[in-house]
């Protein structure tokens, strides 16, 4: 992105009783994203249903700048957490809420953190789609919701104008997800080093719900998958994973569902995906080059895996997030 294009607008959108600490994570995460050029590449606002101060429910309250008129603006809106009585224990839409929904443009893209998931279940948004909230509120959201897909066990889910997100921490995954998809993996891995926080948290909410034993430290996967990051080009099967972690391949495979959220062969497929998209950004390395750094061995298979999981190419996906310093044709 160069400096002459606008940023991309978002609003977050506040409903009492709100999660503070929520409706603060899009304006910090977002606005540390920049180009090249040190242009932001977001425009964020802040905004209630009345335009007044929005209570939190941990005992003061936040005063937006904008009110719901600011919606029509909009190309992404986020909806922190709340504990609105209506919303959160009816499962219903206050009047205010749908009013001020109705301002949004086709196309808009719709988000949310944590408990922000009950407004969007609450106007219908997320019907028929998969979704995820704060592991502590998935029963509840399930009776009141029966027809969202939901997913507990993950910190976010992407289906594509419609994401959801786990509570607190997991938004700021969540943000960093939108850079990474809208600017690339070099601008969020910028953004987090702005926020000081790592760019990208493996596992899900499965590994932060109360457990009466938790495991055991030396019995974790995270020296395998630090050990296979680093030797992506040589780790060709799960098999080497085993071997490395010295546990039998069904312990292996019940510890990366627990600390990952994926299967072995699942996280093995990412972590190559996520090197390759890395390289293609920062490097001029030919296709096959960072196709055989990245572990995928072929140019075509790199190509075929980018087609399933990102619907592009490495040539257009080079064209559209590449730094200067990856600048050669592929």
């Amino acid at each position: 992105m160069t400096g002459s294009r606008r940023p991309h607008r978002v609003v977050v959108l506040c409903i009492g009783p709100l999660v503070g600490f929520d409706m603060t994570i899009a304006p910090q995460v977002l606005e540390a994203a920049r180009d090249a050029a040190g242009e932001r590449l977001y425009d964020v606002r802040v905004a209630s249903l009345d335009g007044g101060p929005v209570r939190t429910h941990k005992g003061y309250a936040v005063l937006p700048d904008h009110g719901p008129e600011v919606l029509s603006w909009a190309e992404t809106v986020i909806v922190p957490g709340t504990k609105h009585p209506v919303i959160h224990v009816e499962g219903r839409a206050t009047p205010e809420l749908e009013e001020a929904w109705s301002r949004l443009r086709p196309g808009t893209r719709q988000v949310s953190v944590c408990t922000g998931a009950f407004a969007l279940a609450a106007l219908g948004v997320l019907d028929g789609l998969r979704a995820t909230t704060h592991w502590e509120y998935a029963e509840g959201f399930r009776r009141l919701f029966p027809r969202v897909r939901l997913d507990p066990d993950v910190l976010f889910v992407d289906e594509g104008d419609v994401l959801t997100s786990a509570g607190l921490g997991a938004g700021v995954d969540l943000c960093l997800h939108l850079i990474r998809r809208d600017f690339g993996v070099e601008a969020a891995n910028h953004a987090a080093r702005g926020c000081v926080v790592p760019p990208w948290r493996e596992g899900g909410q499965a590994q932060f719900i109360e457990r009466p034993v938790p495991p055991r430290s030396d019995q974790s996967t995270s020296a395998t998958r630090v050990w296979a990051r680093a030797n992506l080009r040589t780790v060709a099967r799960v098999d080497d994973l085993v071997r490395h972690a010295q546990m039998s391949e069904r312990t292996v495979s019940r510890r990366f569902r627990e600390e990952t959220g994926m299967s072995p062969q699942q996280w093995l497929l990412q972590a190559r995906l996520d090197r390759a998209l890395e390289l293609l950004e920062r490097t001029d390395l030919p296709v096959d080059r960072v196709a055989e750094e990245a572990g995928f061995g072929t140019a075509a298979a790199l190509r075929q895996r980018m087609r399933s999981n990102l619907g592009t190419t490495p040539q257009a996906y080079r064209r559209t997030f590449a730094g200067p310093a990856a600048g050669q044709p592929a």
